[in-house]
Parts: structure tokens; C-alpha cells; sequence
């Protein structure tokens, strides 16, 4: 027996482990095996099991050898399991391995097996048998692939022999199970060729920063394990030294290693094998998904921005409109955060942050109950009311989370517009400005905003102070307040055993430290074991300080001190002597953190914090396995990502590594662990402006064998008139598992009846009204994946246009851009403007941060001064949308559009796509975050979309001390047609730049522009773009006058006629033509053929202000281009239309 009272033996249970297919050309040597494989040991009183231990050396010999040899025999007597142990390679044959559960290559080096041994060996392996590779078994057989594969990884170096601490992610293996988190020893410590990470189960690391000489960086596997071809395969990077076979620690590594690898004791080696793990759709239809619950039932509540509250039935299969509030959207609220009571098995309870539509701004915590899936809007109980602004955006923050005494933690963010800063803190004192200042809010012990709340509410509605919290006293600061200086707390949670609170904190974005400013923006993860003062505005990160800035004199003062901080705003109302700033737990700028090498923020940072998660062993069959027990897991909306941090005895951070690195996740939102121990996540999608088509709800299944098929449904039409005729494909459905046939099931109207079968089918929907289409794929081993699409019968989505601006225009920052929007609808006509919303955003690398709405068809918005850091790819998206009216069986139907506009100097490093430049800092006295450099002849980057509407010339920002070239300007490809073209000369450094003029033409409308580099075939060095500038007015213009600016909010656009495209266009033989008048005037509507020649008069007389629309039908016209003309005293305006019979 082993320390823990183990003992190893007993009989096999299962002859090839994995269920390894063997073809039939091997049967015959693998019928040896059946004897020693056909059961898996117990109990070695009941049947003898050998193993052998193979020390065979072609190179160096470790004088360790025959320490190692004595020690696994002690093992073999201590344990019950006998030990033969060769350096004759002639033992590899079918006969001579038969006899032994597992090999042991120990301190094997250089080509020890001749061919025909190693095609027994493999053989041995795929018969179910068990590998054990001690130390220099990595430094064995390189030229044989199968075995690199086997051992894990190959030897590359190693420094001199020196103590290490060995970081244990598993504790749950019989390798490491009786170690601590950190195991200090002293050994020669390998570094690999490749890191094994994702092909094995890594088990311990070596921390780089505890010796000197490692090469592998933040993750260094040193011990692992996996089910390889059949067999198991256990790796270990210990045992050089002879006194690594005295160290009782060690010695019980190797023996849980043995165990493992001869089957004797069961252990995971797939936890984290991606190839285990399913992703499962629940939802492909969610819009606007922006956090979920799963109840103890299994139904995953999920809310979606604009008021959503949805319900997917897992007994169903389907997703179920719970309830909706009526809500603001402006800026970043919304319905942003939902947690279920404690008990709601029992009351059926649940809580909503939200943002109460209304003329008052204000955020609303509300409690309310559910009748079976319906929400009970008038059961709302407002627990508590958070005061806002809506006159600038941003960071409303939303997280709700219970901890395990009951209490309900609130995460709200600083409601302070970050745009005006420079990417650094927003500490505007100045007067009207105090939306500006974030230490009115998250650095006001009187104020909401900023904080993490923690409240315990009661019965009746009301609500507790749990004792802990940051002010014991009311003159202090608020009693709810258990966090303060939190800049954007979107995602927290709280582990259910011992009440910690993690939260994600999104940054500011300065991409460079400024000492007249502060820091370089960075996101935060951090843990809260107990109250605090978190710094923001005044300290960030590992509480480095931003220095007090007068932005009336744009002057610098002294930096903060975080130990000693006072708010001295005119702002504040609460306390001016503040609790000192912790520093963060974990906090990274954009690109890598030298801090935290792990965290990768190269498209974006938006930092979230997920759950922590325990092992259930009696929870469902495809729960996360027992490696991940105590596991907090975080993950970036922005970089796309999940990270598992494993924490060390005492809660700090032990490692951080890769979740699922291979598997895709498109903006993960929000993630819970079910009762079933799976873990749901909602993914935002991919698009700026939400209501994407790829946003969804999705299960994460630990499956460890045969995973479920991947449903993948398309539907044409999705909506229309009765009868609807709809083409269904589910071609672009697969298996993760190679080689298995699929079947499909559908389902076209939720009744459970399949309706056919079949990878394309199509179906006739004669009944108006909302249906929701189903496919079930399964294979052959009945795993299923299901897959849904909504059908609207008797509704047809609104057609939407943003006439104005252009996709791809520029504008200037602060400048005012005047927008135009169209929209028709099949059923109801022409569009309400009442109903038609456009909103502007932000864009800011991968994210976007959301505008005021403006309920008009034309009108303006004023841009932002300025937002972000020097160098950040920065832009404005617009969105347009019209819902449509429905019908009583149909519900409305939304038409959305959006397109980007491009500021007018473009940071060279943001381009679209590329071809053989590389980046770097720039040295650019005129500021800059990266250039572009490198650059040889042919290479090239291109942007889109661009739209040259306005522009009238380039400026490059351009350096060389090389040999200079051309830029060319091609539309659409590299073989476009060119557009402009300019000679950069030598400035005589590669980081001394100066400016070039260059002339451009406008190609008309929407394309990407290719730069493309050009000296002689060979040549390279040739220059350095910092930025490029495009000049002239584009699409914005200066600010107008209060009065007009005033009345452009209203939406008008004075003294201005608007001439909206036909519609259907092409037409046949009927169009509408739509337009608005500004005022009372005489207005001539005609239509002209392509040769200029009238072919009619449709209006000819003085109309009323406001919006007219009329039809144009000539069945006697023959097909072709006709241009309708709208004459009036502010002008002419034309749109052109196509007739096709």
C-alpha cells in the first residue's frame, strides 16, 4: 500500500482501454495481450503484475540509473507489483512484451530500438498497454515520430542543475495528488523542443522565475500524462540526479505515474484536451445576449439589451419570450445584468438590473417573480434606485451576483464620459463638466456609481446591510458600498465556499505612459476577500498613479498617493480622506503584459470575470471533471478568449492557462456552471452594433470519447407573405469525430412531429404566424445536436438604408455628421420616422461603446471630441433600425443597417489586411503609437470600407534611411485601378519623419483601398508610415449654431427636400417614390429614360411640409434604367430606378 492506504492490484475490467479499434493484419500478436489486458489491476494479491523498467542508453548515462531501478523496485515491494528491469532491447517483441502492464523507460537516451522493436512497441501500445517516460526518455528516438507523440515532447537544452518550484495544477491525479500547490526541488530541469501543452494533460509546470536558464517563458510543462493510441502514456521531467530516488515526494510522483500508466488506479488525462470537450448551441437566434442564469431545473435564463427576458427549456429543446421591459438604450444601457434568487426553487425570484425607459435617468435593481416561464411585470419590487446621466456616455456596469450568505452584490459602473481624456483619467473639475470626472462617482463614499454594492435583501422587499462592508458609518459614505474606485465592474462573481468577490474591471486606453498624465491603459481582474478602495481614478493597475491634470490650464500637478488618497473635486460630496487604493489582482495593457505574459490583448482588452467552479461527482455526465475543482475562470469580451487560473492553497494565483484554446468564441458575454456541471456561456457575436446573426447560447460538455455532432441550419427565406416556401439546409452540419455518418431530423413547427428527414428540404408554411424551425443531427453513435431558426409567416422584414452618411466617409473628430435614413416595409407601407432609430457609436479597436438614439429619418449628431490614447484604432459606426408594425399573429420584425466611418487620419498600423510589413513603436516625435516598417518592394495594406466622399488629397507621414519608393493607391485589389500615387524620399533615419502631399482622385462610392509599396523587384528597407491623413471635408462638418444645432437634434434638416430611393428598386411594373419637404413649396416630381427623354409627370403642384410618397406604375414601359427627378426651389434632386419585366 502507498501512503494513503492505496493498494495496487486486482484484475482487468476492460480489455482495450478507449475502445481501440484493431485492424485485423495486427490481431494475431495482440491476442497475446489479451491474457495480461483483460482486466484492469485492483489487486495485485489476486493475479501477479509486472512492469518493465527499460534503462537502455545510446549517448549519455545518467549515473542515477541504478538509484532509480532500486527505487521502483522498493515501490514494487511496498505496493504489491513486481519489477524486471533491462537494458535488452531484444525484449521488444509481441512474446516479450505481453507479460507487462506498463514500460518504463527510465533515463533512456539516443535510438535504443531497432525498427522491428518499435513496431512492436506501438503495437504493445494500441493492445491497451502503459508507458512511463522518466527524465531523459525525452532525449530518446527523435527520428521516430510515433514515440515523440508518445513521450509528449522531445529534449532541446538544459541549464545546470539548480532548485526550482514546480507549480501542481492537478491535484486529483495519483502523480500529484499528495503534492502541494508549489513543490520546491532541486533537479536538472529540462527544456523541450515544443511546449506539449494541447496534445497532452499537463499536470505541473516549472515557474521560470524560480532558477535561471528556462527558455519556454510562462508555461513550461514538466509532468504529464494522456491516452495515447490505445495505451496511457505518463511523463515525468524529474530524476536526473541520484538524489532525486531518496526524496519521498518524488518517489510517490513515480508511483502514482505507474498507476496511471498500468491502469490500476482510474485518472483523468483529458481534462485538458480541447478534442473532449463539446460546444453545444442552445440558441442561435438571441440578439442582443448580454447575461445569463441557469436555474437548478436546468433552464438557462438569458436577457438580451433591449429588454428581453428569454427562457431556454432543455426538456424542449426551445426558447421561450419570458417577458420584456420597457427600457433606454442610450449609451450602455439597458437590461443589463439577472441573477436568481437563492431560493428560487421555493419563490420563484429573480433580480434585474436595468435602465427604466423614461425622461428620468436612473438604473433600477428590481426584484420579480416568474409564473412558470412568464415574467409577472407588475410582481416588480425596486430594491434599490442608482442615480445616472444620459447627457454623456459611458460605463453603466450591471453585474449581479449572490453569495453564499445571501447577499446580492451590484456592480455599477462610473458613469463618466472617458472620451475627453486622452485615454487617461477623467478628473474634469472644471464647471458643466462633472460628467467628465469620475471622482463625483467612483471616488464619492456618498455616491452608487463606481462601486460594487452588497446588499441582503429581505421578504418584503426591502434590503439589509450585510456587516463587512466598506462603511460602517452613514456619515462616512453609503452603507451598500463594499467596493469603491471601480472604473467598469460588467462581470463579477463570487465563490459559493468561502464568499470572495472577482470582478473584471475594464480600463482607459492610453497605449503609452505619459509622466505628465499617468500609466498606459489597463484592464484589471481582481479578487476582494474583504472591503476596499480599489483607486480608480487615481491609481490603477499594481497602483501605479496618475498625476493631478488641470484641464482648464491643461497643466500637470504631482502624481496621487495611493496609500493617502483625498478627493478634493468639487464634485465630490462625500469623504475627501478615502481608504488607501488596493492594488489590482491581475491587470495587462493592450498587446502582451510583461506583468502577465499569459494575457494576450492584441484585438482589444475588455476584461470579465467568471465563475468559480467545484467538482460534483454526483452532478450530470458531462460535468468538467475533477481537475478543474476550485478553478476560477476569466475571459476577454475583446480578445476572445478563456483563461482557467488555478489558485495555490491560500487563494493566490498559482498558473493561468488556455481554456479551450483551439475552440472558437465570438465575444463571450457572460458564463455560468449549471447544476449539470457544464459550463453555459453567451457569446455577443461578431458585429459592432448587437443583434448579430452569430450570437447564441451555448453549453461547454466535458465528453472524453465520442462528442455530439455541430447543427448548423440555414433557412431562405426566414420571413415573408403566406404561403412562405422555405429552402432548409443543414449541409454545413459536421462531427468533431472523423469518419461518422449523420442523420438529419426536422421539425418545421415545434409540435415535436418530424416533418422530414434529410440534409436540404424544403417546406411551405401556409398559416401566418411565428414559427420556430428545429434540426436534430445525430450519428451513429445517437449523440445529438440541435440547432433552431425563427420563421415569421405573414410579416416581412422592413427594408432599411442610411442614405447619409456614406459607408467608409471620414469625418473629423468633434465635427457634426448629418445622417439620412430610409425605410419601407412590405406590409405597412412607408416607414413611420417616428419609429426609425439611428444611434452612433464609438469604435474602438474590436468593441464599440454606444451613443444617444435619435428617433428621426434625418438629422444630425455631433461627433466626440476625442477618445482613447495616441495611436488607438479608433472610428464611428452608425446603425439604423426599423421595426415594423406585425401583425395579431406575427410578431413586429426589425430591419437594421450600419455602416463606418473612418476618421480622417488613419493610424497606419490599423489596417484592414496586409502583406510583409511589420510594426513597431514608432519613434515619431509627433506622436504615434506604431508605424509601419520593414516594407520591401510589393509589399502592401489596404482599409475598408473607405469612401472618398470629400476627400481631396493625402498626407503621409513617412521616415527612411533607405532607399525610398512609391505608394500607390488601388482600388478594390492590387491590380485595381490606381488612384493615386506618390515618391517617398530618404529623410535620412528611420524614425525622422516628415510630411507628404499627395493628390487622390475620388472612384465614387464604397471600396477598400489597397497601399501598395513600389521601388524594384529585390529592394526592401524601403520606408516607414506612421499615419496617413486624408484631407478635405468628407462627411462631417464644423458644429453648427446652437439654434441649428437645437433643431438638427429634432431631426429636421432645414430648408432641405429629401428624395428617398424608390422602392422595389428594380421595380416591375409599380415603385413608390417617397420624399419630405422642409415647407410649403411648389414641387415638380418627374421621370426621365437613360437618354434624358421625359416619359412622365407624377406630381406637379404645391404641397405641405412634411413627408409624401406617391407611385409610379407604367406597365407600357419596356425595361431599363429610369431616373426620377424631384424639382423644387432648393434644387434638384434625382434617383435612379430600374424597370425589369
Amino acid at each position: 500500500m502507498d501512503a494513503d492506504g492505496r493498494r495496487i492490484g486486482g484484475q482487468i475490467v476492460q480489455i482495450i482501454p478507449g475502445g481501440y479499434s484493431v485492424a485485423r493484419s495486427t490481431l494475431w500478436p495482440v491476442a497475446l495481450l489479451l491474457v495480461a489486458f483483460s482486466a484492469l489491476a485492483e489487486s495485485f494479491d489476486d493475479q501477479h503484475v509486472t512492469v518493465l523498467v527499460f534503462t537502455k542508453t545510446v549517448g549519455f548515462r545518467h549515473d542515477s540509473i541504478p538509484d532509480g531501478i532500486a527505487a521502483i523496485q522498493t515501490l514494487g515491494r511496498e505496493n504489491g507489483f513486481a519489477v524486471e528491469a533491462t537494458e535488452d532491447a531484444g525484449r521488444f517483441t509481441d512474446e516479450g512484451l505481453a507479460s507487462y502492464r506498463a514500460v518504463i523507460f527510465l533515463n533512456t537516451t539516443g535510438d535504443v530500438l531497432a525498427a522491428e522493436q518499435e513496431r512492436a512497441f506501438e503495437r504493445y501500445i494500441r493492445g491497451g498497454g502503459g508507458f512511463v517516460g522518466i527524465h531523459s526518455a525525452a532525449d530518446t528516438e527523435y527520428d521516430w515520430a510515433w514515440y515523440g507523440d508518445l513521450v509528449g515532447a522531445y529534449f532541446d537544452s538544459h541549464p545546470a542543475i539548480q532548485q526550482a518550484q514546480i507549480q501542481v495544477a492537478d491535484r486529483v491525479h495519483p502523480a500529484t495528488d499528495h503534492l502541494s500547490a508549489r513543490w520546491q526541488r532541486r533537479d536538472e530541469w529540462y527544456n523541450y523542443r515544443r511546449n506539449p501543452r494541447g496534445r497532452v494533460h499537463v499536470l505541473a509546470t516549472l515557474d521560470e522565475g524560480s532558477y535561471n536558464g528556462g527558455n519556454h517563458g510562462f508555461d513550461h510543462p514538466i509532468a504529464w500524462c494522456h491516452d495515447y493510441d490505445g495505451g496511457r502514456s505518463w511523463y515525468t521531467g524529474g530524476g536526473h540526479t541520484r538524489e532525486s530516488y531518496g526524496e519521498p515526494l518524488f518517489i510517490q510522483h513515480i508511483l502514482g505515474g505507474i498507476e496511471y500508466a498500468t491502469g490500476v488506479t482510474a485518472a483523468d488525462c483529458g481534462a485538458t484536451l480541447d478534442t473532449n470537450f463539446a460546444k453545444v448551441v442552445l440558441d442561435d437566434e438571441a440578439e442582443n445576449p448580454i447575461d445569463l442564469a441557469v436555474a437548478p431545473d436546468g433552464r438557462v435564463f438569458f436577457i438580451e439589451r433591449k429588454g428581453e427576458l428569454n427562457v431556454y427549456r432543455p426538456d424542449l429543446g426551445l426558447t421561450r419570450l419570458a417577458g420584456q421591459l420597457a427600457v433606454s438604450t442610450d449609451f450602455e444601457d439597458g437590461l443589463l445584468g439577472i441573477a436568481l434568487d437563492p431560493d428560487f426553487v421555493r419563490n420563484n425570484w429573480l433580480y434585474l438590473f436595468y435602465s427604466p425607459h423614461g425622461e428620468e435617468a436612473k438604473q433600477h435593481v428590481s426584484r420579480f417573480e416568474l409564473n412558470g416561464d412568464e415574467l409577472v411585470l407588475d410582481s416588480e419590487v425596486v430594491l434599490l434606485e442608482i442615480p445616472t446621466q444620459r447627457r454623456a456616455c459611458c460605463h453603466s456596469g450591471g453585474a449581479l451576483a449572490f453569495g453564499p450568505d445571501g447577499s446580492l452584490y451590484i456592480g455599477v459602473g462610473d458613469n463618466t464620459n472617458p472620451f475627453e481624456s486622452d485615454g487617461f483619467s477623467p478628473l474634469d473639475e472644471r464647471p458643466d463638466r462633472r460628467d467628465w470626472d469620475a471622482q463625483r462617482t467612483a471616488a464619492n463614499s456618498a455616491d452608487l456609481r463606481g462601486k460594487i454594492l452588497r446588499i441582503k435583501p429581505q421578504d418584503d422587499g426591502s434590503y439589509s446591510i450585510p456587516p463587512g462592508n466598506l462603511f460602517a458609518e452613514a456619515e462616512e459614505g453609503r452603507p451598500e458600498i463594499y467596493v469603491m474606485g471601480v472604473r467598469n465592474p460588467f462581470r463579477l462573481s463570487i465563490d459559493r465556499k468561502n464568499g470572495w468577490l472577482y470582478w473584471g474591471d475594464v480600463g482607459p486606453d492610453a497605449r503609452q505612459a505619459d509622466p505628465q498624465r499617468g500609466p498606459v491603459g489597463l484592464d484589471e481582474w481582481n479578487q476582494a476577500r474583504a472591503a476596499g478602495n480599489f483607486g480608480w481614478p487615481y491609481c490603477i493597475g499594481d497602483n501605479q498613479p496618475y498625476v493631478a491634470y488641470d484641464f482648464a490650464t491643461e497643466s500637470s500637478g504631482t502624481s496621487f498617493d495611493c496609500g493617502a488618497l483625498r478627493n478634493l473635486s468639487p464634485n465630490n460630496t462625500g469623504l475627501q480622506s478615502l481608504p488607501p487604493a488596493q492594488a489590482a489582482w491581475v491587470w495587462y495593457p493592450y498587446g502582451t503584459s510583461s506583468s502577465f505574459p499569459e494575457i494576450i490583448a492584441d484585438s482589444g482588452r475588455t476584461a470579465l470575470a467568471g465563475p468559480v467552479y467545484y467538482y460534483d461527482a454526483a452532478a450530470g455526465s458531462k460535468k468538467l471533471p475533477a481537475y478543474y475543482d476550485g478553478t476560477l475562470f476569466m475571459y476577454e469580451w475583446a480578445s476572445n478568449w478563456i483563461k482557467e487560473v488555478k489558485l495555490d492553497e491560500d487563494g493566490n494565483i498559482l498558473k493561468i492557462n488556455p481554456f479551450l484554446a483551439s475552440m472558437e468564441f465570438i465575444r463571450p458575454i457572460s458564463m455560468q456552471f449549471g447544476p449539470d456541471g457544464s459550463l453555459y456561456v453567451l457569446e455577443w457575436g461578431s458585429g459592432f452594433w448587437g443583434d448579430n446573426d452569430d450570437a447564441r447560447v451555448v453549453r461547454i460538455d466535458y465528453v472524453l470519447g465520442t462528442r455530439a455532432p455541430v447543427p448548423r441550419i440555414e433557412a431562405e427565406p426566414t420571413n415573408g407573405a403566406a404561403p412562405l416556401e422555405v429552402h432548409f439546409s443543414g449541409r454545413n452540419s459536421f462531427d468533431p469525430d472523423p469518419g461518422s455518418v449523420l442523420d438529419f431530423a426536422w421539425d418545421f413547427t415545434g409540435d415535436g412531429e418530424i416533418d422530414a428527414t434529410g440534409s436540404e428540404v424544403v417546406f411551405i408554411y401556409d398559416v401566418s404566424g411565428d414559427y420556430v424551425a428545429q434540426l436534430t443531427v445525430s450519428d451513429v453513435e445517437g449523440n445529438q445536436g440541435v440547432a433552431q431558426v425563427q420563421i415569421s409567416v405573414g410579416n416581412t422584414v422592413p427594408e432599411v438604408e442610411i442614405v447619409r452618411p456614406p459607408d467608409g466617409g471620414f469625418f473629423s473628430w468633434g465635427e457634426v455628421v448629418d445622417f439620412e435614413v430610409w425605410a419601407f416595409d412590405p406590409e405597412d407601407g412607408t416607414a413611420d420616422c417616428a419609429r426609425v432609430v439611428l444611434q452612433a457609436f464609438i469604435g474602438h479597436d474590436e468593441h464599440s461603446h454606444p451613443l444617444e438614439e435619435y428617433g428621426v429619418c434625418s438629422g444630425s449628431f455631433q461627433t466626440e471630441s476625442g477618445h482613447g490614447g495616441d495611436g488607438d484604432d479608433l472610428f464611428y459606426t452608425v446603425e439604423a433600425r426599423y421595426t415594423d408594425l406585425g401583425t395579431e399573429s406575427v410578431a413586429p420584425l426589425t430591419g437594421r443597417v450600419g455602416h463606418i466611418l473612418q476618421p480622417k487620419r488613419k493610424q497606419a498600423e490599423h489596417y484592414t489586411r496586409q502583406s510583409g510589413v511589420l510594426l513597431e513603436m514608432t519613434g515619431d516625435e509627433a506622436g504615434g503609437g506604431q508605424n509601419i516598417g520593414f516594407i520591401a518592394h510589393g509589399d502592401w495594406v489596404s482599409f475598408a470600407p473607405m469612401n472618398l466622399e470629400g476627400i481631396e488629397s493625402l498626407n503621409y507621414r513617412v521616415a527612411s534611411a533607405g532607399l525610398g519608393g512609391r505608394i500607390e493607391v488601388r482600388v478594390d485589389s492590387l491590380k485595381g485601378p490606381p488612384i493615386s500615387a506618390v515618391r517617398v524620399s530618404s529623410t535620412g533615419d528611420w524614425q525622422v519623419y516628415t510630411d507628404l502631399a499627395a493628390p487622390i482622385a475620388d472612384p465614387g462610392g464604397t471600396h477598400e483601398l489597397f497601399f501598395v509599396f513600389i521601388r524594384n523587384p529585390g529592394d526592401d528597407g524601403l520606408f516607414n508610415i506612421n499615419w496617413i491623413d486624408f484631407q478635405g471635408q468628407g462627411v462631417s462638418r464644423p458644429p453648427a449654431t446652437a439654434v441649428e444645432a437645437e433643431s438638427r437634434q429634432e431631426g429636421a434638416l432645414p430648408g432641405q427636400a429629401v428624395l428617398y430611393p424608390p422602392y422595389p428598386n428594380p421595380f416591375n411594373p409599380t415603385v413608390q417614390i417617397r420624399f419630405v419637404l422642409p415647407g410649403r413649396m411648389g414641387v415638380r416630381l418627374e421621370v426621365f429614360d437613360i437618354l434624358g427623354q421625359r416619359v412622365d409627370v407624377v406630381v406637379n403642384e404645391v404641397l405641405d411640409a412634411g413627408s409624401h410618397a406617391v407611385r409610379f406604375d407604367r406597365a407600357d414601359l419596356a425595361s431599363g434604367v429610369y431616373i426620377a427627378r424631384l424639382a423644387t426651389a432648393g434644387g434638384d434632386l434625382v434617383r435612379r430606378m430600374v424597370l425589369l419585366r
